[in-house]
């Protein structure tokens, strides 16, 4: 009974199995449980002890050394008969054993409750003595997030890769903030106002987006969010100015940096956005996060473009990787199956700013995690283009099971 799984236990409680739903009512009030049970076994064995004493002393006479082996010998028979096997048993088949053991335990225990009332007062009285206070069943069996991770760890032969993946994404939310899956200031698409009509309809008329970020001459002064749909019309019978624009952008909704990315799903949920500006203590704009990075960040990505077509990644003929200076650190690890830390910048630039702990030039190669890294062109104090090596028996593009 201690050693069952008390989640498929309460489980198949639900489910109606009577034995099942004994052994959690039995399991619920342990002190009374051991009680009867303690009870039944001592009984027994001190009868066993008596009974054998009682034997030997007529067969072989009052003898220290007759006691001796009696005492010997039943200590080994109740070890082996009584304890060990029997607890071995139980615990490497608790579920066949503990639903017939309910059903015999629990009429006991009315029978002899009495008694084991009456044992339970002094063992009450002994544990306030040593100021020891029982833990409360539920809450020694309540799992923490970890507990969990762990969990969903080990139900590797019970659960498909990819539902235990989404699963550990999803408990780690927790951990994680906008500020590692956000679109950083410098990758952002955006309007400005101020620029030629003709521009800004090249602009709208080429994007891949559905929302854009306007502003009007600097980035001090946003003007909001426009969703591209709203000023077709305007584009195609061409009477787009900026006082169109203006009057159909929604107002940005503002998000601090260092948000976890659960409290940013619900905060996302509660106020009916798919678009966030992600901004710094200051109130300057840091990033760009949407619904679609969250649920990616989940279920991965939506989609199907190979990662040699995207911008900030390309695939070389010798097997190399280009990726851009800008790339988050974690979408990195995620499409090369690499290991670099999470815990410190968020962008490749970052990463090797802090590792090199200067501005380096180009040509300069380092290691990070056992993966060579070369930066290819630094521009502006910032590293712009690097080379990453492939690592052998690694193979590029593949997901890892804990994104």
């Amino acid at each position: 009974m201690m050693a069952i799984n008390r989640y498929r236990l309460k489980h198949r409680a639900e489910q109606g199995h009577k034995g099942a739903r004994l052994v959690l009512a039995l399991l619920a009030k342990t002190d009374k449980l051991l009680g009867v049970i303690l009870l039944g076994n001592n009984i027994v064995n001190v009868g066993a002890a008596m009974l054998s004493t009682l034997i030997a002393i007529r067969l072989f006479g009052q003898g220290e050394l007759v006691l001796f082996f009696v005492n010997l010998g039943l200590t080994f028979l109740i070890l082996v008969f009584s304890e060990v096997t029997p607890k071995v048993i139980g615990a490497s088949y608790p579920e066949r054993i503990a639903y017939p053991a309910g059903i015999v335990l629990t009429p006991l225990l009315k029978l002899a409750y009495p008694i084991v009332w009456f044992v339970n007062l002094f063992v009450q009285g002994l544990l306030k003595l040593l100021w020891i206070k029982p833990r409360q069943e539920e809450i020694g069996n309540m799992l923490g997030l970890e507990e969990l991770r762990t969990v969903v760890l080990e139900s590797a032969k019970l659960l498909p890769g990819e539902h235990r993946r989404i699963m550990l994404n999803l408990l780690g939310l927790e951990s994680i903030t906008v500020d590692d899956v956000m679109t950083s200031r410098s990758q952002i698409e955006m309007i400005d106002l101020a620029d030629d009509p003709v521009r800004i309809s090249q602009q709208l008329a080429t994007t891949h987006h559905t929302r854009l970020l306007v502003y009007e001459e600097s980035l001090d002064h946003i003007v909001g969010v426009l969703h591209v749909r709203r000023i077709l019309h305007s584009l195609v019978s061409g009477e787009l100015t900026p006082e169109t624009v203006r009057e159909v952008v929604e107002e940005p909704y503002y998000v601090p940096e260092g948000t976890p990315l659960f409290n940013q799903l619900r905060q996302f949920q509660e106020n009916q956005k798919r678009l966030a500006l992600v901004v710094d203590e200051y109130g300057e704009l840091q990033g760009l996060v949407t619904m679609e990075d969250l649920l990616e960040e989940l279920v991965g990505e939506f989609t199907s473009q190979a990662p040699i077509q995207t911008g900030w990644l390309r695939q070389m003929e010798d097997g190399s990787w280009l990726v851009e200076g800008s790339a988050l650190v974690r979408q990195l690890n995620r499409k090369l199956g690499l290991n670099f830390p999470l815990d410190g910048p968020k962008t490749l630039n970052g990463l090797l700013l802090e590792y090199l702990e200067d501005i380096p030039e180009t040509g300069v190669s380092v290691k990070i995690d056992e993966t060579p890294i070369e930066i290819v062109q630094t521009q502006d104090r910032a590293v712009k283009v690097v080379r990453i090596s492939p690592v052998t028996g690694q193979q590029a593009g593949n997901l890892p099971d804990e994104a």
